[in-house]
């Protein structure tokens, strides 16, 4: 338990008591309103259900659900009663969602009646799950979830201490893997470093109203959803991301804080000039972005746009270290992720991950030392190579820090094109091609070669469906040239009505580059 006696608690259960009525969250589409009471006595009531199936501190439950009413009042529920709790992409295969829970050893299973044809499958698998409920329905195999806790107390446990979510990787560059991180032990509502940075950084507090576009199963969204509501604020969550009606949740709301991914300002910067003038965004004043590097010139329209309120952060799952960035330092440092203000930047040399750290200006892999403890769950091996001689930690991205010691991400090591023994990273050509106007979405990736090893190739989603021609190919790749040395450039383009990009913002490369490789050996997963 905490000695930090100075240190208040903060949790639904605290804001309930002060303002039971204050909206803890709305759910965008349906106005549904879930009070702070509402929010305490659910989770409560979660919490009691879970202790009485015979969970303790550090068990762990799934949810696999898309964005609902029920969501947070389950991952309080779990929080509160010291559970690991892990958030499934909705959009996973009952193969796939079955490999998740059997890792994570989770007993308990809760999905949604939105969910019910994987949920259906789900009932012969899982063995290690005891018990599961579905939510908003019914279905055989699942008990409901509302009958469920409405036989408990809407009272607190009385061992309530601080859970932890436990998610995992996008499964972007091979099998995700659960990212765990220690239990603290501590009381429920002890401020832990990140939400404290947070906190002071973003000034979140009892008066921010958030707004929430993207699935509450990634771990940005997921958390600072958890953070306003530890907090006593308002969360705006939409049920899927759309342009044109998160600019009108802004302008509805008033809202004073928002979270994004770059492919988020693509789309609303795509949107028609008489559109993006119909709303008024001014009460922003954070709105922060994160998940992908953003092109440098789609964050320079959107300063332009929205004012120097956008922020950006370069952290991971894994929480081992967090860069940050305001709009008038990036203006300073275009195309930066910012400082550390949790861990301390190394940038080491890929051939020398026992020594060689690399001076300002030179790329090489991104380490983070004396920041937090994680490790994968159930794979000492990857957690082992995700660290050095000297205990720092990695992610696998590569970047370069100047002289001042802000950091630039170049892209992930695993997606890294050799072509001719040259080291291609194809973040930089993927970030011009979005700002093409006859361009929504694009992905390059390097395709085999029998003489040089690689070719450098773009699969790219055009702004009018059905227009991928010979001439809008030839086109872009006229367009890199003009801008890159023509090694960075694809040689060939393919055109798909849409990538595989999750709605969490990452894109799914190992899906496409597996039409291209087939069965060829490669040192890439």
């Amino acid at each position: 338990m905490t000695d930090d006696a100075a240190a208040p608690l903060r949790h639904p259960g605290v804001h309930a008591m002060a303002a039971p009525e204050k909206p803890a969250y709305i759910m965008a589409g349906s106005g549904q309103v879930v009070t702070y009471r509402q929010l305490n006595d659910a989770s409560n009531q979660g919490a009691q259900l879970f202790r009485s199936l015979g969970l303790g501190h550090g068990d762990c439950i799934a949810i696999f659900m898309e964005n609902n009413v029920a969501y947070l009042q389950i991952c309080w529920a779990a929080h509160r009663a010291g559970l690991y709790y892990v958030c499934i992409s909705s959009y996973l295969t009952a193969e796939e969602v079955d490999y998740i829970v059997a890792d994570a050893g989770a007993q308990v299973l809760i999905t949604s009646a939105a969910k019910t044809d994987v949920a259906a499958e789900l009932v012969d698998l899982m063995p290690g799950v005891r018990v599961r409920f579905l939510v908003g329905g019914s279905l055989a195999g699942y008990q409901s979830w509302e009958d469920a806790i409405a036989e408990q107390p809407a009272e607190p446990v009385s061992d309530e201490t601080e859970g932890s979510d436990l998610l995992y990787s996008s499964g972007t560059t091979g099998r995700p893997k659960g990212i765990k991180i220690p239990l603290s032990g501590e009381d429920l509502g002890t401020p832990t470093r990140i939400s404290e940075l947070l906190g002071t950084l973003y000034e979140f507090d009892e008066d921010s109203i958030y707004l929430s576009p993207a699935p509450l199963y990634h771990a940005a969204p997921l958390r600072y959803n958890m953070g306003v509501l530890r907090q006593g604020g308002t969360s705006i969550v939409m049920e899927r991301f759309d342009p044109e009606a998160a600019l009108a949740l802004l302008q509805e709301y008033r809202a004073s804080h928002s979270q994004w991914v770059p492919t988020m300002f693509v789309r609303m910067l795509k949107l028609p000039d008489e559109v993006l003038a119909r709303y008024d965004v001014s009460s922003m004043k954070f709105a922060i972005h994160a998940a992908a590097p953003c092109p440098v010139q789609i964050k320079q329209q959107m300063i332009d746009w929205w004012g120097p309120v956008i922020y950006e952060y370069y952290a991971g799952t894994e929480a081992n270290g967090f860069c940050s960035i305001d709009s008038h330092e990036w203006l300073a440092h275009r195309g930066s992720v910012g400082k550390a203000l949790v861990g301390v930047l190394h940038i080491m040399d890929d051939d020398e991950t026992d020594g060689g750290e690399l001076p300002a200006g030179q790329d090489g892999t991104i380490y983070f030392a004396d920041g937090p403890e994680f490790e994968y769950h159930n794979d000492p091996d990857k957690t082992a190579a995700s660290r050095n001689a000297k205990g720092w930690t990695t992610l696998g991205d590569v970047g370069y820090v100047d002289d001042e010691g802000y950091l630039y991400l170049t892209d992930r090591r695993a997606f890294m094109i050799i072509s001719g023994g040259v080291n291609i990273y194809p973040q930089e050509t993927e970030n011009l091609l979005v700002t093409h106007p006859k361009v929504m979405d694009a992905a390059v990736i390097g395709v085999p070669n029998a003489e040089f090893g690689e070719d450098v190739k773009a699969v790219v989603q055009p702004f009018v469906p059905g227009s991928g021609s010979a001439e809008l190919e030839a086109e872009l790749i006229d367009f890199c040239r003009q801008h890159l040395s023509h090694v960075k450039c694809p040689r060939s383009i393919d055109f798909d009505p849409e990538l595989p990009r999750h709605a969490n913002g990452k894109l799914y490369k190992r899906l496409i580059k597996d039409r291209y490789w087939g069965h060829h050996g490669t040192r890439i997963v």
